[in-house]
Parts: C-alpha cells; sequence; structure tokens
C-alpha cells in the first residue's frame, strides 16, 4: 500500500509540473489564430505584443488590423504571414500592440465582417478602444478605405497604400486620419482609384484629416516595404479617439530613400521562425 501511494505521490507531482509547463508555455505564446468567430467570418492571427501576459495589472493596448492583398486570398492562413505586419514582427520590427491579420477567402473585404472582428478583439483582447488602427495595401488599401469610412468612430487612424474605396458614400473617411500613398508606376491598381479618393474628399471639404503622397515610379510591389518602416507604426499611433479634433499628424514622413534602405536594420533569417 505504501509503494502504491509512494508512487501515485510521485505520479501527481510529474502530471503537476508538465501541466504547469504547459499552462506557462500557453501563456508565452504571442501568436495564434481562431476561426468562425461569427457566422460566416474571417479566419485570423493574432499576435500579442511582448509583456502581454506579463503585465502585474491589466494593460489596454493598441490593435493593429492588418488587411493583404489579392495574391493571400484562400483559406491558408499561413499566406497571410507573407508579407505585412506580421512578417515584419518576425523580422525584428518592435510593433508593440496587439496585431490581428485576417485572411479574405476572396473578392472585395466586408467592412461588417472586419467590424465582427474588432468586436471579438475588444471582448478578448486587453484592447485600447481608442486607438484602433487598420492599415493594408492593394485590395487591402481598398478594405481599409471601406472598413475606416464605414466605422470611422471606431478608427483611430488608417493608412491605405495601392488601393482604393468602394463606398458610395466617402464622408466618413473625412472623419479618420487617413494617410493615402501610391506609386505613380503601378500598373496593378491605377493611380486614378486614390486620387478619385482624395478629389472626392477635397469636393467635399473634408481634407483637414487627410494626408496622401504619390510616389514617384513607384511599383505596386514596392510599396509592400512601407509595411516594415518604423515610421509606420509611429505615424499610426501617434493618434487616438480621445485627440481632441481628432487631428492629423503631418510630422511623420515615409520617404522612398527610407523604403530603398529598410530591410537593413532588420533580420530576413527570422521570417520563417
Amino acid at each position: 500500500m505504501n509503494f502504491l501511494r509512494k508512487n501515485f505521490t510521485r505520479l501527481f507531482i510529474i502530471v503537476a509540473i508538465t501541466c504547469l509547463g504547459l499552462s506557462a508555455t500557453a501563456q508565452r505564446t504571442n501568436m495564434y489564430t481562431q476561426k468562425a468567430v461569427a457566422a460566416g467570418g474571417y479566419n485570423f492571427w493574432v499576435r500579442t505584443p511582448d509583456g502581454y501576459y506579463r503585465s502585474a495589472e491589466k494593460h489596454k493596448w493598441p490593435l493593429v488590423i492588418f488587411l493583404h492583398g489579392a495574391s493571400l486570398c484562400g483559406r491558408n492562413l499561413n499566406s497571410v504571414l507573407r508579407y505585412g505586419t506580421l512578417d515584419a514582427i518576425k523580422m525584428g520590427r518592435n510593433v508593440p500592440a496587439v496585431v490581428i491579420a485576417p485572411q479574405n477567402p476572396g473578392g472585395a473585404w466586408k467592412p461588417s465582417k472586419l467590424n465582427d472582428i474588432l468586436d471579438w478583439a475588444c471582448t478578448n483582447c486587453d484592447i485600447d478602444t481608442n486607438r484602433v488602427y487598420v492599415l493594408g495595401m492593394s485590395l487591402g488599401g481598398y478594405g481599409t478605405l471601406d472598413f475606416a469610412g464605414s466605422y470611422p468612430d471606431r478608427i483611430a487612424a488608417a493608412m491605405a497604400l495601392c488601393g482604393g474605396c468602394t463606398l458610395k458614400n466617402q464622408e466618413g473617411l473625412g472623419k479618420v486620419p487617413l494617410w493615402i500613398m501610391h506609386g505613380t508606376a503601378d500598373r496593378a491598381v491605377a493611380l486614378s482609384q486614390s486620387t478619385r479618393v482624395v478629389n472626392n474628399l477635397v469636393s467635399q471639404g473634408k481634407q483637414t484629416r487627410l494626408r496622401y503622397d504619390w510616389l514617384s515610379g513607384a511599383s505596386h510591389g514596392a510599396l509592400a516595404r512601407i509595411f516594415y518602416l518604423s515610421e509606420t507604426y509611429d505615424w499610426l499611433f501617434s493618434h487616438s479617439l480621445k485627440d481632441k479634433g481628432r487631428p492629423l499628424n503631418r510630422t511623420i514622413s515615409i520617404t522612398q530613400a527610407a523604403m530603398q534602405t529598410v530591410y537593413r536594420g532588420l533580420n530576413p533569417g527570422r521570417r520563417r521562425k
């Protein structure tokens, strides 16, 4: 009987230590996937920042939503890691925020489905709801403007690269600090798609929160480098829904020279880890 009791105690200790180890490992995991959080909704990656699980008191973090282009559409979530904010983090870029990267199975991004993800994040993550940001390129650029224009009171700032907007009523975009960028040599999405949005806002007198840059000679793919720049996230994080009048930050610049050298400060070898 003593032999059985001793072995049972030993087994209990081993199991307990194993469970504690698994629990600690789970807490340290800062990237995971979520599927079907809303009926018919997008599947997505969630990345929590360093220190997220170590805070003695609950800390509210900014939320960055990254929207990919058409080439990453499908149902393999690993495709979403090929470029963008999550890839930049893997290469060493510091983004002190919760990052969500949904996957579009095909077609235009649906603002209502993105809003479902935002609702989920606000309920399940330690999110500062005054500091929610969205950025994307190409199809994701369209999605960024459609989402921000549909829910301007939830988005603190938005950055749309080489995209456009499908909203018939774009008045909501005038409420959001917005930075639109497009390359003049873009052969995939015409520069006119972005200029149409800018001209529409200007004609309505809603350009006070609008910033736009047409990058001379830049191709469609060249703008993907912007996701890897620290200035991109510095600019986003400088805005909050609490800001009186919600002014646009015009002091932070993104130059083509910085885009050309962006990878020098990062480690491409960390990409596949």
